[in-house]
């Protein structure tokens, strides 16, 4: 065994498909920002009047993942921090904190310990009053003349976690300062973010909004063959596996990480199959490999909550194959069309099953918001139907493959210890 794992570990030493494997991560920013000129611009001229020690628009950037919106914004921080001149009378702070990651945006005093570390303060993770991490926060920032720009990414996750009060309360401490402001810019994959805000708080953001439209195969296609000449060996990738990556992602609403997971994941298993070239069918491999364990880990890793709202569509939609609606297409003929779910229906179902596990009902809007999540991270479709005066009512499906599906039920069995 021991002479196999050498021979293993021999082959992975010769590397010879990647040059810098770092390219292909998100965590990678490139010099330019390619294709997105404009937004970068429009960003550039909503926070330009902070060289002159002016408060600008609160912004919020708004797109689904991988279109650039966290690129552009820390482009054109680094812009604005170079062109700043030391001798300005006022000092200019702009800070990134991703409200996503663990143990960060948990909870408003988390938020708020991690904003004054970046400001070069100093307070413990926990142990104190909410109210006196807010002062010591303002202490902070106003212990000299200065502008601070708080650029806060995935800031809906962060509402969602604690509540909009939060954004509410740092819209509202420019009241208290005396010799310096905050400006927000927000960052967002969800679209409706700011529709769904209690109307107080979005009238004290008065905000301006720029949406990142997705990139199409043509523009990823571009974006890839930069990464790929600075990434991978040259000729290790064969024709027409760019292209191939591109049209993925580009299917998957223009994802450039996408783009750049599979091309990554194709190089991973290229250089496991001992291969000295990146061929189509690793692209497929890598396809099927990212989306697999994409979902499978969302579910083993989602709260009971998330899981029995999933397994409540998976079970409607059980319920529903076969269940036939009859409905007239445009030109007037009778078609065939599976009964569609709605919210309403999903939300009776998860009832019953919170019933029989002896869990907490969450509250109709909050299932709405798991729905939201699940919509996003792809696993479900939904399309909002308008009833006219009805109002809206929200059309669920489910956009796995029935291989997975068996498997997200398993997990989800297993969670709720189903026999």
């Amino acid at each position: 065994m021991v002479n196999k794992l050498d021979n293993l570990f021999d082959s992975f030493s010769q590397n010879n498909i990647f040059k810098d494997k770092n390219i292909l991560q998100h965590t990678y920013r490139p010099e330019e920002v390619s294709y997105r000129d404009e937004q970068i611009r429009q960003i550039a001229s909503i926070l330009a009047p902070v060289l002159r020690g002016d408060k600008p628009s609160n912004l919020f950037l708004y797109g689904k993942t991988g279109t650039g919106k966290t690129l552009s914004i820390l482009y054109v921080k680094d812009e604005l921090i170079s062109r700043m001149q030391k001798n300005a009378g006022f000092v200019l702070k702009i800070e990134y904190l991703n409200c996503k990651l663990k143990k960060v945006a948990d909870t408003e005093y988390r938020i708020l310990a991690e904003l004054i570390k970046k400001l070069g303060g100093e307070i413990p993770t926990t142990g104190l009053p909410t109210e006196a991490v807010y002062t010591k926060f303002l202490e902070l920032i106003d212990s000299k003349k200065q502008l601070v720009v708080l650029i806060l990414d995935e800031i809906d996750q962060a509402v969602k976690k604690i509540s909009s009060d939060f954004l509410y309360n740092l819209t509202r401490l420019n009241s208290e300062l005396s010799k310096s402001q905050i400006c927000i810019v927000g960052i967002s994959n969800n679209l409706t973010f700011l529709d769904e805000l209690d109307p107080r708080v979005r009238s004290s953001l008065s905000e301006e909004e720029l949406i990142f439209p997705p990139y199409n195969a043509v523009q990823l296609q571009e974006i890839l063959n930069k990464r790929s000449k600075l990434a991978f060996k040259e000729g290790v990738v064969e024709e027409g596996v760019i292209a191939k990556c591109a049209a993925f992602a580009a299917r998957e609403h223009g994802d450039a990480r996408r783009a750049l997971d599979l091309l990554r994941v194709a190089g991973e298993l290229a250089e496991r199959d001992n291969s000295k070239k990146i061929s189509l069918s690793h692209i497929d491999e890598s396809n099927s490999k990212i989306e697999k364990d994409k979902i499978l880990d969302i579910v083993r890793t989602e709260p009971k909550q998330f899981q029995l709202v999933l397994y409540s569509i998976i079970k409607l939609s059980e319920k529903r194959t076969g269940v036939i609606q009859n409905t007239l297409d445009p030109n007037g003929f009778k078609t065939a069309k599976s009964e569609p779910i709605f919210t309403g229906d999903l939300y009776n179902v998860y009832q019953e099953l919170c019933q029989s596990n002896k869990c907490e009902v969450l509250t109709q809007r909050r299932v709405s918001d798991i729905v939201q999540e699940f919509d996003m991270l792809g696993i479900i479709n939904v399309n909002v139907i308008s009833k006219g005066r009805g109002g809206r009512m929200r059309e669920i499906k489910l956009a796995i493959s029935k291989n997975v599906m068996e498997k997200v039920k398993g997990i989800i069995e297993d969670s709720l210890d189903y026999k």
